[in-house]
């Protein structure tokens, strides 16, 4: 007997996908973007400043690079703390060696940490992304809604009042929301967010406060997912981001602007045995030509600046 076709009949089924969140579009079919200079390739080097407690919850899991071992579990925390205090200023030496212009994804809880390091980035010029409370406050269904837009509202005042910048950029920790996430990021005033690694490139998120934009920050070539879960070797994350220079770069040709986003932690590539890896790779993809070393937000500028009108406010 034939099943009855009530059961294949949903609501929300349609071309594409079955919500409202974004629209439908395969990247193949998308019109070419245009980079400042004529650049092929917008590098994005985006460098996380985190905290990870002690006294881990792992509420409602545990966070990826967190503790491991039974309480207290101070040699990982003090691997992350590491990280902070001698990992960071060597990454921020090579960045400033190749000529980068990162961006830096913090946790408010290292505002009232480490007060001088904030100085030292706010003083580099470059852009605040807002990282969540610490990496052990997740977002996730379990919150209240009071709760998350308490974590939400706490880490951008944070952030925005040290930094003296708008703070306009969020990634969650873990990459981890709450269905709530994207509604409270737009309604304190939020205008990308890099949770999301369903695309190459940025494309408009709807929200009941407003469009947001996803912005792709790789996490396929973050050296934490290589190093640390796929268990590569620090030249095979050089290879690996040296291929996808490459390839993005030739893509570029035929298909217009593609973006190279590097998601990287102090506390592993800022290592005595691993700096050197992270140079070889900058050294190599400042090296090629077309590319265009930028910030988040002001990548976002340029690939607004080049839609339709209609598609750009």
């Amino acid at each position: 007997m034939a099943l009855d076709r009530k059961f294949l009949t949903y609501e929300r089924r349609a071309y594409g996908m079955d919500h409202e969140r974004y629209a439908w579009s395969q990247l193949s079919g998308r019109a070419p973007v245009a980079w400042p200079g004529g650049a092929g390739l917008a590098l994005w080097v985006n460098v996380c400043v985190q905290f990870y407690p002690l006294d881990q919850r792992g509420v409602p899991f545990a966070v990826p690079g967190g503790m491991t071992m039974p309480y207290p579990d101070l040699r990982h925390f003090s691997l992350r703390d590491y990280g902070n205090r001698v990992g960071i200023y060597r990454v921020l030496d090579a960045l400033a060696r190749y000529g980068i212009k990162a961006s830096f994804a913090v946790n408010g809880a290292m505002v009232e940490r480490a007060p001088f390091l904030m100085a030292a980035l706010r003083d580099r010029g470059d852009e605040f992304v807002a990282h969540g409370w610490h990496m052990d406050a997740l977002h996730h269904g379990g919150l209240s809604s009071d709760a998350e837009r308490d974590l939400v509202a706490r880490t951008l005042d944070t952030l925005r009042t040290a930094s003296g910048q708008a703070v306009a950029g969020w990634l969650s920790p873990a990459r981890n929301e709450s269905p709530l996430t994207p509604e409270l990021l737009a309604e304190h005033g939020v205008r990308w967010f890099a949770d999301w690694v369903n695309d190459d490139m940025p494309y408009r998120f709807a929200t009941s406060n407003g469009d947001l934009w996803a912005m792709p920050l790789s996490n396929e070539l973050e050296d934490r997912f290589i190093l640390m879960q796929n268990l590569h070797s620090e030249t095979s994350w050089v290879e690996q981001v040296s291929d996808a220079c490459d390839f993005l770069l030739g893509e570029a040709e035929q298909a217009g602007g593609r973006i190279l986003a590097l998601n990287i932690h102090p506390w592993l590539l800022g290592q005595p045995h691993r700096i050197g890896r992270l140079e070889q790779a900058l050294e190599y993809v400042t090296g090629r030509p077309g590319i265009w070393s930028a910030a988040p937000g002001d990548i976002l500028d340029a690939f607004v600046a080049g839609l339709p009108a209609q598609d750009a406010d």
